[in-house]
């Protein structure tokens, strides 16, 4: 099973790891940082089950985040944070995870990818991939214990409601976010013939590429090769391509 995308458990998410000390929380970066990272949780999986009012484009209210009764990893409570402090963990994410919007004077957040949570509409939130010339490269990193099981199912969305790609490969200054860093097998999708028939691809506002697939899953049909990773060797592999046939690819 394809690991990349599986949601770590809510509850164990909504307290941290604790660490940081008694409150002090370890120092501003660090204080900042875990704030940040609470946040993302937050606005990905646990918005329905906090009772937040998240719109259909990802967004909430600062001020109903601020509310919330959590301790972010470095052991301190959300309600001690400020909107300021808010605004420095959206501006020194260097994945850009989250996004901040200004609406009939209130503030909003929203995580730009990687959400669970069913309320958030793809159209609302995404911009579409109207053709293969907008990503000349998609690529989805994972690891080589998960290929037979990819190539058998398809890459799965799992517990997230979008698929995960990039525009480039792992160690490209542009991709800042999308693939994890310790990644050993780059899985890349023929655009066009994903778009052809049907997939429906979009861009988040910091450069992941994700899709919905077919009922949660990316054929392996639509992989047009498969390279280990950092080495770049080809990989060859087989789809189904009917009820009775195969495609060798490599």
């Amino acid at each position: 099973m394809d690991r990349d995308n599986q949601r770590p458990r809510a509850r164990a998410r909504a307290r941290g790891r604790g660490g940081g000390g008694s409150g002090g929380g370890g120092g501003t970066s660090n204080r900042i940082d875990a704030l940040g990272r609470l946040l993302t949780r937050i606005l990905r999986h646990m918005a329905t089950e906090l009772n937040l009012d998240m719109r259909s484009d990802g967004f909430v209210r600062v001020q109903d985040i601020l509310k919330l009764n959590l301790k972010t990893r470095a052991n301190v409570p959300l309600r001690s944070h400020s909107v300021d402090e808010i605004r420095e963990a959206v501006r020194i994410d260097n994945k850009q995870r989250l996004g901040l919007l200004e609406d009939d004077g209130e503030l909003f957040i929203r995580a730009n990818q990687g959400h669970s949570v069913e309320v958030v509409e793809t159209e609302s939130l995404l911009k579409p991939i109207l053709s293969a010339e907008e990503i000349p490269v998609c690529v989805h990193g994972t690891y080589k214990k998960h290929l037979e099981s990819i190539l058998t199912h398809g890459l799965k969305r799992m517990n997230r409601l979008h698929v995960h790609f990039t525009s480039g490969l792992p160690s490209d200054g542009e991709v800042i976010s999308g693939m994890r860093r310790d990644v050993n097998l780059l899985i890349f999708l023929n655009v066009k013939k994903a778009l052809d028939e049907g997939l429906k691809l979009y861009m988040s506002e910091n450069k992941v590429i994700l899709t919905e697939g077919f009922d949660g899953v990316v054929p392996a049909k639509y992989f047009e090769r498969i390279e280990t990773w950092p080495d770049r060797r080809p990989v060859p592999f087989q789809t189904q391509v009917s009820d009775n046939s195969t495609s060798l690819a490599s």
